[in-house]
């Protein structure tokens, strides 16, 4: 039986999108303990220095953590985080698509632009990214984590884009695993259910309504209570260590047994 290495991500290089809050908050948080070196990208500069300090709490050395302020809705953002962290450690071994929104609404009342909107900051940035990272994930024979959700597995009325953004990403992630397998490459999703953050709140819900929604999401998660961004964010690191040296391909629900619920 071979002997622990432990994770093997110690000065490993990361780029984390979405990263000033939520998942990608804790993603990069969890990755910096390890001894990764992280860029970290969102659109909110004060939100990328109040992780970047995290981070340094965390034991990362100043000058290894590097934040990128980008919009990766623009082509051009995704080619300046992606070049900038080239450019500042001399490789990359790790992309963590965390970056995502949720657009509400069914097929009767969703707008395209709403649709155009959703698709494009939850596939196809994430599309995009994967393809300028890939050269240089090939040559360190890193990986890949995606973080999409429960609603990629399974279907929820009234969220019909998202819903589609995260199917697509399922299989993007799955197709991906199989072009790069044989040349040491592994690309992984996590689908977390119900956690904690402000991305409901973010696409309209209250305070009220979000309180009421996460009192509800009890009985809809087999664990009887919805999940926090820490429980994800240890997910991905596992996946990105080398503790998950023959996994790829996989999309990994973290979401207290709600993909396995069936209503009664």
């Amino acid at each position: 039986m071979a002997a622990s290495v432990g994770s093997g991500l110690k000065e490993k290089v990361a780029l984390i999108t979405g990263a000033t809050s939520g998942i990608g908050r804790e993603c990069a948080i969890e990755l910096a303990k390890e001894g990764c070196y992280v860029t970290i990208s969102g659109r909110n500069t004060a939100a990328l220095e109040e992780v970047s300090k995290v981070c340094q709490e965390a034991g990362l050395p100043q000058d290894k953590v590097l934040s990128v302020t980008a919009d990766l809705c623009k082509d051009e953002d995704c080619e300046l985080v992606v070049s900038a962290t080239v450019f500042h450690f001399g490789r990359l071994d790790v992309l963590v698509n965390s970056a995502g929104t949720l657009v509400p609404g069914g097929i009767e009342k969703i707008t395209m632009e709403d649709y155009d909107q959703q698709m494009n900051m939850n596939t196809r940035s994430v599309f995009l990214l994967m393809k300028l990272v890939l050269p240089h994930i090939l040559k360190t024979k890193g990986n890949i984590v995606n973080i999409s959700s429960v609603t990629g597995l399974r279907a929820f009325p009234d969220l019909v884009a998202y819903n589609m953004s995260k199917a697509a990403l399922d299989q993007l992630t799955r197709t991906v695993a199989l072009e790069v397998a044989s040349r040491g490459v592994r690309v992984n999703a996590v689908n977390p259910g119900v956690i904690i953050t402000e991305v409901h709140k973010r696409a309209g819900m209250t305070d009220e309504s979000y309180a009421k929604f996460l009192e509800h999401s009890k009985t809809t998660h087999a664990m009887g209570r919805v999940g926090e961004a820490w429980e994800v964010a240890r997910a991905v690191v596992f996946l990105a260590s080398e503790n998950a040296a023959f996994i790829t391909g996989t999309t990994l629900p973290i979401d207290g047994g709600r993909s396995v619920m069936c209503p009664r």
